[in-house]
């Protein structure tokens, strides 16, 4: 830690005294606030700026004497850190690599050397102690390529003749007893107090074999009186256990200037607070012992020392490479961490961020919801997001859809799935976003049979197969309910966790779709022994304006493992059709209250990442309402199985559903035809009635059984 900078030799002697220079330790966020007032507020001006650091003397052993500067070392009047000295310093920020090069680094140190040495002489470092530890830090910062070359100094006065050491130093716990070791510490604290700090740089001490005293170093005169002992403290942040921190070598000066004409010796207190393990600890202090020159005021200003060594050793400055951290997508990225970072470091210490963020989202739909799901996405930090979305923009769509504006709406609109995308990287350019403008095909919308319309309806179930076996989680945003049943059907057998969002006027549903175990072998029904093919009613689900609403119900359990769940179709007992047939122009839009695909869009994403959190994910137990006051099976909450809102009293319920083995788009029989068959039996579905789905999943059954219960019913009540 010694350099030939720091030492004070005593001729007749063959002892060195050596001090530990300061190590200069400037954080990323000093460099990024040195930017921003460069290009908003130095601009060309090169004048000398104040700026503020600070050091600590609890460091472990072995670690480097640190002056270390932050993002907030430009407000001087900001508080210090706890249990931290501050030292104010001087910028001088040039233009140009030359200029930093060719400034005559030796005015610059003697011009400082000359205010601390005035300051000793006046009087005003026994005021304001900070003085002594003053620094220049000079800087060129490369803003093209983010290079910072800087060098610093931290000036001290050297003493023309030795510094005699009467006595190797001891350690605290060799000179003091457990009892004033435990004084001293009360003794310090309290003058903390006084001061209103948490940190006093130097100090008075006079101590007996019970009591330990302090004062500040401008009550000299009245603290000393009547006693021939003077000691001295230094806070160091020096870690060596022989030699002590820079800071006390202009304290000696001080003292050597103002009272060394009435010293014999002197002991000074290299006091060094620690924190081990919970427990404090100040026994491995340093006591010198010292006998000091005189210097008057009268004399010249002693010569001075201070620039700091580079990493090689040699005087000259350094260069740090921020290019990586500094950039501005860099920067916002970091940004977009630390926002979740610190949601995790106090509020929810368990949460698994990389499960958030490395998950991989497939939005179908680029509209109000998808939008919304979007936004929020970004918010938790995902960064693969891809859209699909065969409509353009138009206009009345930006008002309630956030990544759209009104320039997109011109010259026909641009394509929803690829402006989204555009916009998204605007926002943020860490996303990874993808757009596909592509249509699903759907039941009840016939292919037609020409070879060219079979080909592309093939190609975009293909593309939509690969699309939902690269993501991990796919949202249903669509308008309608039939366009949801394909990527419903793929992504049941791909085992891939679905949530689904649907709007009504004033209600709206969010809901994870079971997800099925790897084997396809066992059936549902055989599953669910304790569940009926048929239902009960319960409260409809709102579905996309236009849609049919068909809606049966579902028997309503609590504890339902994810496996069990249902689906979105599986409340129903009739084969999604063409909803979008005859529409009119309410019926041809989502006619919702504005604020209500936010909040479904927002739930969506919530519901995501909470089934993210839980150690069986997909698979996790359904959360009923009856859990809200049971403790949540997450560190975000509930997982339930749907989430069912009415913004006219704002309120939602959640009810938890099990899977339907008549389902027209999860049931096994269904799955089992279209893994094997695949586009063979989609097509089918595609252009034949609704009836081609209710009659191979046993609806049509049931439906005749229902039928013919009720006018068995009637009779009964005619025969009475």
């Amino acid at each position: 830690m010694a350099s030939d900078t720091c030492e004070e030799t005593l001729p007749t002697t063959e002892f060195k005294m050596k001090f530990a220079p300061f190590s200069s330790a400037l954080e990323a966020g000093f460099w990024h606030q040195l930017t921003q007032r460069k290009l908003n507020e130095y601009r060309l001006d090169e004048s000398p700026k104040s700026i503020k650091g600070h050091y600590y003397n609890g460091d472990p052993f072995g670690l480097p004497t640190r002056l270390t500067l932050e993002f907030s070392a430009f407000e001087v009047d900001s508080p210090t850190p706890a249990h931290c000295c501050p030292a104010i310093g001087t910028l001088y920020n040039t233009n140009t690599l030359d200029a930093f090069k060719t400034i005559d680094k030796k005015a610059l140190l003697e011009k400082e050397t000359k205010e601390i040495w005035n300051a000793i002489c006046s009087g005003m470092a026994l005021k304001d102690p900070s003085i002594l530890s003053r620094f220049i830090l000079l800087t060129f910062g490369d803003l093209k390529k983010y290079h910072f070359y800087y060098w610093f100094c931290f000036p001290a006065l050297c003493f023309s003749e030795g510094i005699k050491i009467v006595q190797p130093p001891s350690t605290l716990d060799q000179v003091f007893s457990e009892k004033q070791i435990a004084a001293l510490q009360q003794a310090y604290d309290n003058l903390c107090i006084k001061r209103q700090t948490t940190a006093v740089p130097y100090f008075l001490m006079k101590y007996t074999d019970d009591t330990v005293q302090m004062a500040p170093l401008e009550d000299w005169d009245v603290f000393f009186t009547g006693t021939n002992k003077v000691t001295v403290g230094v806070y160091d942040p020096c870690t060596l256990a022989q030699h002590p921190g820079w800071p006390m070598r202009n304290l000696l000066v001080l003292l050597a200037t103002r009272w060394g004409s009435k010293l014999d010796t002197v002991e000074v207190l290299c006091f060094r607070d620690r924190t081990l393990q919970g427990n404090r600890s100040v026994q491995h202090s340093l006591i010198f012992h010292l006998k000091l020159p005189e210097i008057p005021c009268t004399s010249a200003c002693p010569k001075s020392v201070g620039w700091e060594k580079n990493p090689k050793g040699a005087m000259g400055p350094r260069m740090v490479n921020l290019s990586e951290c500094m950039d501005p997508k860099r920067l916002a990225e970091s940004s977009v961490d630390l926002n979740l970072k610190l949601m995790r470091w106090r509020l929810v210490p368990s949460l698994d961020l990389d499960k958030v963020v490395s998950t991989k989202c497939l939005l179908l739909g680029a509209g109000t919801l998808g939008c919304n799901v979007a936004r929020t996405l970004m918010g938790w930090g995902v960064r693969h997001i891809t859209f699909v979305d065969n409509a353009k923009i138009s206009y009345s769509n930006p008002v309630r859809q956030p990544l759209y504006e009104f320039e997109d709406c011109l010259g026909g609109g641009k394509s929803k799935a690829m402006a989204a995308v555009d916009r998204l990287t605007k926002i943020f350019p860490g996303v990874n976003a993808e757009g596909y403008n592509m249509s699903i095909p759907m039941p009840g919308h016939p292919v037609n049979f020409s070879q060219a319309t079979l080909s592309q309806a093939q190609r975009d179930v293909e593309q939509l197969e690969k699309l939902i076996s690269e993501h991990d989680a796919v949202f249903l945003l669509m308008d309608t309910r039939e366009s949801r049943w394909l990527p419903t059907v793929i992504a049941a057998s791909k085992r891939k966790l679905v949530v689904n969002a649907a709007l009504g006027f004033d209600t709206f549903v969010v809901m994870r779709h079971g997800l099925k175990k790897p084997s396809t072998s066992q059936s549902v029904s055989a599953e669910l022994d304790f569940s009926s093919s048929g239902s009960t009613a319960s409260s409809s689900s709102p579905t996309p304006a236009g849609s049919t609403t068909s809606v049966p119900g579902a028997s309503l359990f609590s504890n339902i493992p994810g496996h069990k769940l249902g689906c979105y179709f599986c409340n129903d007992v009739v084969a999604p059709g063409d909803s979008t047939r005859d529409r009119t122009l309410d019926q041809q839009c989502t006619v919702s209250r504005p604020g209500l695909a936010m909040i479904a869009g927002a739930l969506a994403v919530e519901m995501m990442v909470s089934i993210l959190q839980h150690s069986e994910g997909g698979y996790a137990v359904a959360s009923s309402s009856d859990d809200r006051m049971n403790e949540p099976p997450t560190s975000l909450g509930l997982v339930p199985h749907q989430i069912r809102g009415f913004l006219s009293r704002f309120d939602n319920v959640l009810p938890a559903s099990l899977a339907f083995d008549k389902c027209t788009a999860c049931s096994p029989v269904v799955l089992d035809h279209y893994e094997r068959e695949g586009f063979n039996f989609l097509s089918m579905v595609f252009n034949s009635s609704h009836s081609f789905l209710e009659d191979l999943t046993g609806l049509t059954l049931l439906h005749q059984e229902t039928q013919a219960a009720e006018i068995w019913d009637m009779s009964d009540d005619e025969s009475i």
